[in-house]
């Protein structure tokens, strides 16, 4: 299942259906060192540049921990260039287009602007192929984190990179874009969320016997 458990290039995604996605993460420091399901040990540092070479594989704008099995309060976070646009099927690699990057470590988000923004389109690379809008995100907001150096920040955005702060803390607490919206959209996509349900059970089931092997030393 994983070529390089020391090292790898990408991690594996947590799907819709997977348990950590409804965890609520736990605090951490930079200098912990972290055990992603199916890999050895590694820095915080190490985990955070995996998620975000995970994160331009698929081609995203943030990723939590939990989607990568790992229930701690951290995320990565890019703003591109006509970051909204995402830009699918441009020849422009991802990375030539990150305008700038964000690891946060224990992010709290502060409203800075209550009126609710619903213009965007969002989505969420755990439920891929899924994308609603109408989804209500306050316009502003100030983040207080924790970088990878264990310095304390301070960052306010707005508009769309203010939507993808609070998406990403959203994961943190166990809570999914379509939590956001009435019922009967989740039930709109009964079909396609069951065959993400299946798929995430299968990728357990896998985990489970690789570590079974691992720990067996096969």
């Amino acid at each position: 299942m994983v070529s390089d458990p020391a090292s790898p290039r990408v991690y594996p995604l947590r799907l819709y259906g997977d348990p950590v996605l409804r965890r609520k993460a736990k605090p951490l420091q930079a200098t912990d060192t972290l055990t992603v399901p199916g890999f050895d040990p590694q820095t915080v540092r190490q985990v955070a540049d995996t998620m975000l070479e995970t994160m331009f594989e698929a081609h995203g704008v943030g990723l939590a921990a939990p989607q990568i099995g790992l229930p701690v309060r951290m995320f990565v976070a890019v703003e591109y260039e006509d970051d909204e646009e995402e830009n699918e099927g441009q020849d422009k690699p991802l990375k030539s287009r990150v305008l700038r990057d964000f690891v946060m470590l224990n992010p709290v988000l502060k409203v800075i602007d209550k009126k609710k923004d619903r213009s965007y389109q969002e989505g969420c690379l755990s439920i891929p192929g899924i994308y609603e809008e109408g989804v209500p995100r306050a316009r502003a907001v100030q983040v207080s984190y924790t970088d990878l150096d264990g310095v304390a920040r301070v960052v306010e955005a707005d508009d769309f990179l203010a939507r993808v702060f609070q998406h990403e803390a959203d994961h943190l607490d166990g809570v999914l874009f379509l939590d956001r919206l009435p019922a009967e959209v989740t039930e709109d996509y009964r079909k396609e969320l069951l065959a993400i349900q299946q798929k995430s059970r299968t990728f357990l089931n896998d985990l489970a016997a690789h570590e079974r092997q691992r720990k067996a030393g096969v």
